[in-house]
């Protein structure tokens, strides 16, 4: 029988014994097992900052859909479910193709610790390399150069919105 995304992900959020944990070794090793999906992507603009991403990353994404593209897209935290994170060529992520990508994910991490956002964004990469598109959207998620969308080796265009201090229990009481 097979398990729905919330199992999975519920397994996932127990790989790690800290939520946030900055460093890309556990994302290059996983990305290294799946068959590096983060170099088959559509031309990705990666957004980055403290406040504005996910109204930066709507507002390009409905441009570039309105002007006819298919666009990927990822984004955190979710509102009401996980599947919000993930837009595969403009439209949600379905139940089944969520719940395969996890699946895969989890099996190629073998239950190495590595952290929920390091894995899913592993999953939403994979799936983004499976599906045509014309653009990707990278929102991060925290932390900058080691933030797990950080993998990808040139982006078309990085944007970086506002930054301020936040998150200094991760991240210290500076910008620097």
């Amino acid at each position: 029988m097979s398990q729905g995304s919330d199992v999975i992900l519920s397994r996932m959020m127990a790989l790690h014994p800290k939520i946030i944990d900055l460093t890309l070794d556990r994302v290059w090793q996983l990305l290294d097992a799946l068959g590096h999906p983060e170099r088959r992507l559509p031309p990705v603009i990666h957004i980055a900052g403290t406040n504005g991403k996910g109204s930066t990353q709507a507002m390009i994404r409905a441009g570039l859909e309105a002007a006819g593209g298919r666009v990927h897209a990822y984004t955190s935290p979710h509102l009401a479910r996980f599947h919000e994170r993930i837009r595969l060529a403009g439209a949600l992520v379905t139940e089944d193709y969520l719940t395969e990508v996890l699946a895969e994910c989890e099996a190629a991490n073998g239950g190495t610790p590595i952290t929920y956002f390091e894995i899913t964004t592993c999953a939403a990469l994979l799936a983004f390399a499976r599906t045509a598109a014309d653009w990707t959207l990278l929102e991060v998620g925290l932390g900058g150069r080691l933030d797990a969308t950080n993998v990808v080796d040139r982006p078309r265009l990085t944007i970086i919105t506002p930054v301020s201090i936040d998150h200094q229990q991760y991240l210290g009481e500076t910008l620097a």
